[in-house]
Parts: C-alpha cells; structure tokens; sequence
C-alpha cells in the first residue's frame, strides 16, 4: 500500500495540458492501457468489495480497502469511462447481505472523484434518498459508517448535487442522528457536516458575488445552531477519544464557524462563551488528569477559539480578549515541556493581534516573556517558527510603535540563525522577519543595516545540490526570504514621509542586492514564487531610487527576469512583474 500515489493517475493529463499551454510536447504521454483494461479489471475490484468483516480493525490494511483505493485512482484516470463499469452494481444498494449493501455504496463513494459532476449528478440525485434511509435504519453498522462517508464525498464533489435536492433538509437530520451513532459513523458524519457547509457557503458567495465580505444567509442557516450545539456535544462524549471523533467534531465546528453567514452571527458569538469556558475548565484541572489527551484537547479548544476569533467583528473580540489572553497565557505557563501546545498558543495569539489590532499592546508586558522564551527555544522548532511568524503579526500591527521591541528582537532572530542547531527550516522566515521589521520601524532600520546585510550577503552565497529536491525546494524558499527582507528593508528605509527617507544608507549595498537578482534571473530551475518576489525587489528599488539607479538595473539579466515573469501563468507573478517593468520604462524614458 505504501506504493500507491495517488497523484500519479492524474500526473499525465495536467503535464498534457501545461505542454499545451506552452506549445510543446508533454515528457509523460498517456497510453490509456487502463481504459482497455476496464471491463476485465472493475468487477474483480467490486466482488472483493464484498468480501469483508463488519468489525475488521479500521486500521488494517486489507484486500477490500486496497480494492476501494484502487477504484479511486482508476477513476481519477479514466474519469467518464468508469461511471457505466460501476453504476450497475448499484443495484445491489436493497441486498438482504450487509456485505452486498455496502459494496454498493462504497462503490458510489470511490467514483465521485474524477468523472465530470454532470456525468454522475443524475446517478448521485437518484442515490441520495437510498443513502439518507439507510444512514438513519439500516442495521449494519459498516453500510451506516460508508453511506455517511460516501454523503460527505458526494458534498465535497457534487456540491450542487446535494443543495439542490429536495432532501437536503433530510440529509442535516440523518447526520445529527448520526452524532449519537457508533464513533465511526459519527466521525464520517462530522466529516459530512464540514463538506456540506463549505460547499453551502461557497455556493451563497456565489450568488451574492463581489458586493459583500460574507453571505446574509445560506441554506443551513435555519438549522445552524442546531448543528452546532450537537457537535458541541459530540465533543463531550465519553469514547469521543475513539476513531479520532474530538477532532472530527472540533474540525467540523471550525468549517462551520468559518463558513458562516451573518445571520447566524450570534451562534457564532455563544459557541466562543461555550469554547472559552471548556479551555478555562481544562486549564484548571489537576496537574495528574493531564497527559497526550489532555494536550491534545488543548490544541483543539485553541484552533476552534481561533477560528471563532477570526469570525467575530473587532469590537466583539476585544470585550472578550481580556478573558481570552488570560487562558492563552495560562496555556503556555502551563504546558512548557508540550511543544505542540505551545506553538498552538502562539499562533492563537498572533490571531487576537490580528482581529484585536492596537488594542493588543495592553498585554505585551505579560505576553513578553513567553515571546523571547519561544524565540530562544531552538531546539522545538516549531515553537521558534511560530514565535517568528508572530513578531511579523505583530510588525504589520503596530508599525513604529515596534522600535519599543525591536533591539530584543534582533538579538534573538540573528541567534536563532546564528545556532547551528537551528533546523533550516526556520531560517527563511526569519530572513522574511527582518524585512517585516524595516517596515514597521522605517529609517530607524538602519543601526541594523550593516549585521542584517551580511547575514544576507552570507545567506545568498549558499549552494545545494539540484538533484536533491527538498534541499532545491529549501534553496528556493531561502532566497524568496532574503528577497522579501530585502523588499521591506527598501520600503521601510524609504518610509512614508521624503525628509526621513534613509534609502542612501542602504545604497552602498546595491551591487550585493543586484548580484543576487542576476543569480535568480540566471537560475533555470527558480520557483514562481520566487520570480514574483525578484521582480517586486526591482520594481521597489526603482521606485526607490529612481533614475540615479538607472545603470545597475539596466542588466540584461534583469530584463530578462521581468520578461519571465509577465510570461508567467500565475496571475501574482504576472502582474508583479507588469508593474516592475512599467517602473523601469520610466526611468529608462529619462
């Protein structure tokens, strides 16, 4: 099993089409040898569908799953062929044998992931009754737990399939039954509920189109509290820890919270009371209760408040935030040696820095201490890497009012890239850091112009090895980190006001920055991202400097680099580069 790719199947019809784009031969042809094996090789895979125990161990790995997992790839690659080899078998959905019944609809469930919707949207509406009835009554536990999973396949993939059908209302009452189900099922269900609100919020933003942030309404809104409150209560059940149900059910509150109209607004604010008080009970419970669990459902509370924080308009969030830093802070004195909790904490933080703005600063004292400690621990990464992620919350957040923390700050970031131990990981977004801080402290940036230049400097000289992928992906995150340090230094030495501007002490460094843009340039093997990053670097040091830098940028290096970007696919990178090379024509207008 640990062979299968699943990105394989569609591998040769995406190579195909960018070849296309690009008017050249794709490398990977498709032979379509598995369309010719369909007749041969489908009813094998659905007669060992059958064959299974109702209580099998969900995580072993057994000939019937390899057989569904085998569908769904052949449906990803032979997509519309598929649909007539399988849709028969349908017929076996009313068999007296469980086994039968299940392969039925497992079978349904495999395909829904390939062909085009408009091929099995006929299929799916004829389906959906069948699979609400049998949800709700039938006896088998195994044909409840794949109609709840293959209902949550159909949301994700034939959206409008399930919210146009006169069932809907039909299919929310199955799945709250569901809840109370056995855990297997009530995960699928859990699962289905966080499809079928997506897919609900999607289609109303559809409708309402570009004039509003969010939908007024949408088709769940009438029984949105209730799915709410009994996912709430799933969450509390007693064997919740079992087929992983707690996070199945906290990961369906956080897509219904974000997939929120405004008229269950008020939900949305009771579901955050209910989540601050479960967080604060926990973090008062004895020191022996506590453990993986224990952790665990501290992670969960922390993404759910997260989520709902981001739902709440800002006047809301801040009457709560006191309340909610309290627990934050709580959370990270509490669970020192727990790295997962405390990069959970942070980025619940950066969060309220977020929604709450300036209004933040009213906990940095408190806040402070946890913040340097994250920003030394060096050896749990993640922490560090979450910490680094919030100085630049807090950067786009208080603007110059970062000078107040700044020197600390430098000191820790240049240590953290200083020690060898520090997983490389981290490093490019700590470059990206030091451009976030010129931007938020502006000329005041240029004590640390000499340290933060070499460190650049010794950053941009680094080689890998092209053969070694990762190392390649790493080489090219790396150099987007020091181009977008580079990107903030220049606009935040420029700053917003000309009688400060401090771009001339930056200026004795121009051919180290130029010398790195003409590496990329020449780089054939350069990420998207990271054209798109180059040519915002020119188009900032244009604007910068104007024509007094005329001559260092007019490198045929340079030109070529904009020309690749406005080729690009990408419509970041395109126009990025649009805008770069329109501020050239300017300066060579002069």
């Amino acid at each position: 099993s640990s062979g299968i790719n699943a990105e394989w199947p569609l591998r040769p019809g995406i190579e195909a089409q960018e070849a296309a784009e690009l008017g050249e031969p794709p490398d990977v042809v498709s032979k379509h040898y598995m369309l010719g094996a369909l007749q041969y090789l489908i009813p094998p895979l659905l007669q060992r569908l059958t064959i299974q125990e109702e209580y099998d161990d969900e995580d072993d790995w057994n000939p019937n799953k390899a057989a569904g997992v085998c569908l769904m790839l052949i449906a990803q690659c032979c997509m519309d062929h598929v649909v007539p080899h399988v849709i028969g078998f349908q017929e076996h959905i009313n068999h007296e044998e469980w086994k039968s019944r299940d392969a039925a609809v497992m079978s349904f469930g495999c395909i829904v992931d390939g062909p085009d919707p408009k091929t099995l949207n006929q299929h799916a509406w004829n389906l959906i009754p069948h699979l609400i009835r049998m949800l709700k009554t039938d006896p088998s536990l195994a044909v409840r737990d794949t109609c709840a999973w293959t209902l949550g396949r159909i949301c994700e993939r034939l959206p409008q399939t399930i919210l146009q059908h006169s069932s809907v209302m039909e299919l929310v009452e199955a799945l709250l039954l569901s809840l109370n189900n056995d855990p297997r099922v009530a995960t699928n269900a859990c699962w289905a509920f966080s499809s079928l609100a997506e897919s609900a919020y999607e289609a109303a933003e559809n409708l309402t189109g570009d004039n509003e942030e969010e939908p007024q309404t949408y088709i769940l809104s009438s029984c949105y509290p209730a799915i709410i409150k009994q996912l709430l209560a799933t969450t509390a059940r007693p064997d919740a820890i079992q087929n992983n149900l707690r996070s199945a059910a906290y990961e369906a509150i956080m897509e219904l919270l974000k997939s929120s109209p405004r008229d269950c607004y008020v939900t949305v604010q009771e579901t955050t009371v209910t989540i601050i008080a479960t967080l604060q009970e926990l973090l008062h419970r004895q020191t022996n209760e506590k453990g993986a669990n224990f952790n665990d459902l501290q992670s969960l509370l922390c993404a759910t408040l997260q989520c709902v924080i981001r739902k709440m308009q800002q006047g809301d969030a801040i009457q709560i935030a006191d309340t909610v830093m309290s627990a934050f802070l709580m959370m990270m004195s509490s669970n020192e040696r727990s790295s997962e909790v405390q990069e959970d904490a942070l980025m619940a933080v950066g969060t309220v820095i977020e929604v709450t703005g300036k209004h933040f600063a009213k906990y940095m004292d408190s806040f402070w201490p946890y913040l340097v400690a994250s920003l030394q621990n060096h050896v749990e990464y993640s922490v560090c890497g979450a910490a680094v992620g919030l100085v630049g919350d807090m950067c786009r957040t208080f603007g110059p009012e970062m000078a107040n923390f700044s020197d600390k700050l430098m000191e820790l970031l240049v240590a953290a890239l200083s020690d060898g131990a520090m997983h490389q990981s981290i490093k490019p977004s700590i470059l990206s850091t030091f451009g976030d801080i010129a931007m938020a402290i502006g000329p005041l940036y240029t004590k640390y112009l000499e340290v933060v230049i070499h460190i650049l400097k010794q950053a941009s000289e680094a080689t890998v090895d092209k053969n070694d992928y990762d190392m390649w992906d790493y080489f090219n995150e790396l150099r987007e980190g020091i181009l977008e340090a580079y990107c903030g230094i220049v606009q935040g030495l420029k700053g917003e006001d000309p009688a400060s501007n401090q771009l001339a002490a930056l200026k004795p460094y121009m051919q180290i920055i130029i010398a790195l843009l003409v590496a990329v340039a020449e780089d054939r093997d350069k990420s998207d991202n990271l054209t798109a990053c180059a040519c915002g670097l020119i188009g900032d040091i244009i604007t910068g400097y104007g024509s007094s830098i005329k001559s260092l940028v007019q490198h045929d290096s340079i030109a070529s680099l904009l020309t690749q970007g406005r080729r690009s696919r990408i419509s970041k990178t395109k126009s990025v580069a649009q805008w770069a090379s329109k501020e050239m024509k300017k300066i060579n207008a002069l």
